[in-house]
């Protein structure tokens, strides 16, 4: 008896019902493989986008230094100003390779995003922030001709949502200043394309902020100095001082326990799904009672009934497990635009990142799933009593 072929058709009589349960399984498989996707995605995009800030530490005026630290990963504007003498007084420590200062700002376009209104983001920076991100590369164009001159370096985003070339003007409104762009960066997936670079004397000018800053990037010779030079750091009145790596270890945690929260919401969908797996076969297995006295009737013996019901349900959980994967794959791209909406200062980068082993691993659940969810159906029909079942079944 090919058990898999006399299953296969048993679940194609009740098409609808089948469907459904397939589908329900294929929904708790797709949540589970969104979140787990999501879970990696963001991590690795977080740990890539601090990475890619070029530096360990971040100077900054005093407030909240995660929601600063957010900002500025983000490229964001709205965070306080302090003095360029924090600057001008730390840089000289022995213990710093390499340090960069940062000014901020952005301007209301309406112009923007084809008459929709946005925000153009404006960052005054001087040559030492190539030195801390020498994976900014130039597209076209070169560096700024002075550290006064009216110029412009785009990055690769902003020059293509502004859809400018090297020589070509950029207005910003409400200032009334013209700069010529004279580079453009290449992608580097970072925050960084959206921005436009100014040079930072040129950038206090513009926007009225002499000798201000929001923020100074450090990178230190030796990571272990890290704690100590924070400690020398901290009594320095107005500003306060931001590890990267402690902020990425925060947004983790706090990551986590919203992870807790999905995650219950994903077992709850599994437990669903098998609840309506086991409803659905034991089911059929009634509607079927004098089928299965029949068959026991003519020689079928109670294992060969078990596996028959057993593989009906693995077929629906497996069936259910690669419909879920397919679900997962084809709407990440749909998930992760709902995440970076929600959450606008989410990081850069793939948020869902759904690997070959996360879908392995998801069918090798759904079939473990068929193969709990059948056991008590399994047996139901396996012990029926051939004449009883015949009688009951009339």
């Amino acid at each position: 008896m090919n058990v898999t072929s006399i299953a296969y058709k048993n679940l194609k009589r009740k098409k609808i019902r089948s469907a459904l349960t397939i589908g329900g399984v294929a929904i708790a498989v797709a949540v589970l493989v969104s979140l787990l996707g999501f879970d990696r995605g963001y991590q690795q995009s977080l740990a890539g986008n601090i990475d890619k800030m070029g530096y360990q530490l971040l100077v900054t005026a005093k407030g909240c230094p995660y929601e600063a630290a957010t900002l500025m990963l983000k490229g964001g504007g709205g965070l306080r100003y302090m003095e360029q003498d924090v600057y001008d007084k730390i840089r000289s420590d022995p213990r710093i390779d390499k340090i960069t200062p940062q000014l901020v700002s952005t301007v209301y376009d309406p112009d923007r995003l084809q008459g929709q209104g946005g925000f153009s983001m404006y960052m005054g920076i001087t040559d030492s922030y190539l030195e801390l991100k020498p994976w900014s590369k130039f597209k076209s164009g070169q560096w700024f001709t002075s550290e006064t001159a009216e110029e412009a370096i785009m990055g690769y985003e902003a020059a293509e949502v502004e859809q400018r070339l090297v020589g070509d003007k950029i207005f910003i409104p409400n200032i009334n200043k013209v700069l010529t762009v004279v580079g453009i960066f290449e992608r580097t997936g970072t925050q960084d394309d959206g921005i436009i670079f100014l040079p930072i004397k040129m950038t206090q000018q513009i926007f009225s902020l002499p000798n201000k800053l929001t923020g100074v990037g450090i990178k230190l010779k030796n990571i272990q100095d890290i704690g100590k030079f924070e400690e020398d750091l901290y009594n320095e009145p107005g500003i306060q001082i931001i590890s990267m790596a402690q902020v990425r270890g925060t947004i983790l945690n706090l990551i986590s326990s919203a992870k807790v929260l999905a995650n219950s919401v994903a077992v709850i969908a599994v437990f669903i799904a098998v609840i309506g797996v086991v409803n659905t076969i034991l089911m059929s297995v009634f509607e079927r009672t004098r089928e299965i006295g029949v068959m026991k009737a003519i020689g079928a013996s109670a294992t060969d009934i078990f596996k028959l019901i057993w593989t009906e349900t693995i077929l629906v959980c497996a069936a259910g497990g690669i419909l879920g994967s397919v679900f997962a794959l084809l709407g990440s791209g749909i998930v992760e635009h709902i995440i970076k909406t929600i959450l606008p200062y989410a990081p850069t980068g793939r948020l869902v990142l759904i690997k070959p082993g996360l879908l392995l691993a998801a069918l090798l659940g759904a079939i473990v799933l068929g193969i709990i969810s059948g056991i008590y159906p399994a047996w139901r029909a396996s012990s029926m009593r051939p004449v009883e079942a015949i009688r009951t079944g009339e």
